[in-house]
């Protein structure tokens, strides 16, 4: 087990105890250990004991309950604490901001046990009339139930990536000669999707049926099954999979009414009805033949999402769209200095080994201190191993950065001359997310209008299926990057995909360059920049407003140049 997930045991060990009211000074053991991990950020995996024990504030005792976790991924005193817990409030503790003193509170007083039960109490006002809730928390936490709720059974596109894969060789080798193809939100590679829709062309489709059936992953629903239509669920994930039935010479036309959005199968075209309507007029030999009989430019599936790209089309080359081949490097990035898995050895020689070339490193800042930020000092021990790794992995590169905090008052971490030492700064906001639009955008821009801000990063703090993001007032956000010339990234790790594709095309008009970033925790990580590709070809993005296509010697020019006019 890595750092992380021990961390995550420990600190659900912490709430239960906290929910228990257990001895006071062992929660303050167990916070003092999660906190001396994350600042040593040495890794714990192949540790002895005698070694655990050398971290600060970790003794015998605790250095055997990571033992423990790392062998089982329990350990006694959790599994004593899970079981007198209703298996409910695990779910309560999940929702932010509700903490385990007020969950305790609501399990004792209302005898609240689960999030169902939770939205009741508040529905009826019961919540708001507890001591220390009141009408403010109450609707606070009826507006995360809701998003909860509003979320529950879908799924990020990145984590069924590789099962959908899968399964759509599954059924090719099943159903051997027929058309296949990936049709809905799946299919456009929705960054968020429901199920896996799959379109199958078939002369015989009671004998499809049968042999889709023998896929024994797949389990039928037959309640939701038709002789043209199965559905049920891959069963190692409990995943929705729907499978449509349509005769093969349907195939094509199904495919484009089926894969397109709403909003552009509603495209008007230049005589009259919409592109929807021409599609269903006539059975077309290939996609390409049906948007040309529209005179439109042929546009792939995963764009087809009614956000202006037939008009981009028509004045831009497909070929402009930004690939993955074309970057050269991630430029936001955590080692083990701060909060991530890998040593920066570890991840510069995973990027040159990747073809990359180049990595920049954009640790976490001092002030945020829950994921080891760097003070002065280790800011410039990590600065002296980047000169020593620059001169042995030559020509490969590594670039000085940081992610520094943007602070409550929309200023950055560190003083002026810190800043100065680093290639380039990304800034972003962990903290007090709880503004509404005004605040966040007056926070993000004072920012913004700091000399030192080279890349504006996840500008919302969206989770998605997780966490909101804050309200911005996008236009003004992007403006300002314009008039300051600060890049914004599409942090591509999947859970964010933040600057949401949908004002990538506003940015691009106003001058912006953006960058796809992977927010990397972990060599891995490096991958996620995929899904950051494809957001950003969803919203227009070329190769030549993409700050991370240049070499490492035209972004070196680029930062130097910037860091003397901004000077």
């Amino acid at each position: 087990m890595d750092n992380k997930e021990i961390v995550s045991i420990l600190q659900l060990t912490v709430q239960l105890m906290e929910l228990h009211e257990e001895n006071p000074f062992k929660i303050r053991g167990y916070q003092s250990a999660v906190s001396s991990i994350e600042r040593e950020g040495k890794p714990l995996g192949d540790l002895s004991i005698s070694e655990l024990r050398e971290f600060p504030g970790i003794g015998k005792s605790l250095a055997e309950t990571i033992s423990h976790i790392r062998e089982s991924g329990s350990h006694p005193l959790l599994d004593t604490l899970l079981e007198k817990t209703p298996d409910g409030i695990r779910d309560l503790l999940k929702i932010k901001g509700l903490g385990p003193k007020k969950i305790k509170t609501l399990w004792k007083e209302l005898e609240i046990t689960s999030t169902h039960e939770l939205m009741e109490a508040c529905q009826s006002g019961q919540v708001a009339k507890i001591k220390g809730f009141g009408e403010k928390t109450q609707n606070s936490i009826v507006q995360k139930l809701e998003f909860i709720a509003a979320n529950r059974g879908k799924w990020l596109y990145a984590d069924i990536d590789e099962v959908g894969k899968a399964i759509q060789a599954s059924l090719e080798k099943a159903l051997d000669q027929e058309l296949l193809a990936p049709v809905g939100a799946y299919g456009r590679m929705s960054e968020i999707v429901e199920n896996l829709t799959f379109l199958l062309g078939t002369s015989a489709p009671g004998e499809s049926l049968k042999k889709i059936d023998t896929i024994k992953e797949l389990h039928r629903e037959e309640r939701y099954c038709s002789p043209f239509r199965w559905q049920g669920a891959w069963e190692p994930l409990g995943l929705q999979v729907v499978i449509l039935l349509r005769d093969k010479t349907d195939f094509i036309r199904q495919r484009l009414l089926k894969t397109s959005s709403h909003s552009h199968l509603m495209h008007p075209l230049s005589g009259e009805g919409t592109l929807g309507e021409h599609f269903h007029k006539a059975a077309f030999v290939s996609e390409e033949e049906a948007y040309a009989s529209a005179g439109l430019p042929y546009i792939p599936a995963a764009l087809r999402e009614g956000n202006g790209e037939l008009e981009w089309a028509q004045q831009h080359s497909l070929e402009e769209l930004l690939t993955v081949d074309d970057l050269k490097g991630p430029l936001h990035n955590h080692s083990t200095y701060s909060d991530g898995k890998n040593s920066l050895r570890e991840l510069a020689e995973y990027c040159k080994n990747a073809g990359y070339e180049y990595l920049g490193m954009a640790d976490h800042s001092r002030s945020a201190f829950y994921a080891n930020g760097l003070d002065e000092d280790r800011i410039r021990r990590q600065h002296e191993e980047i000169d020593r790794l620059n001169e042995e992995l030559a020509p490969f590169r590594i670039f000085k950065g940081i992610e520094s905090d943007i602070l409550m008052d929309g200023s950055l971490d560190y003083e002026a001359e810190v800043l100065a030492g680093f290639d380039y700064i990304v800034a972003s906001i962990h903290s007090g997310l709880s503004m509404d639009v005004k605040k966040a955008t007056t926070r993000l821009i004072r920012a913004i209008q700091n000399p030192y801000t080279t890349i504006l990063g996840h500008p919302t703090g969206r989770l998605l299926l997780r966490r909101e993001g804050y309200p911005i007032d996008h236009r003004a956000v992007i403006e300002a990057c314009a008039a300051h010339q600060v890049v914004i990234e599409i942090n591509a790790n999947p859970w964010r995909l933040d600057l949401d594709w949908r004002w990538v095309r506003y940015a691009m008009e106003q001058g912006v360059i953006l960058s796809i970033n992977p927010d990397a925790h972990a060599n891995e990580g490096i991958w996620h920049m995929k899904y950051g590709v494809i957001a950003g070809r969803k919203g227009g993005l070329t190769k030549d407003m993409t700050l991370n296509t240049k070499s490492a010697d035209e972004l070196s020019d680029y930062f130097e140049n910037r860091k003397k006019n901004k000077a």
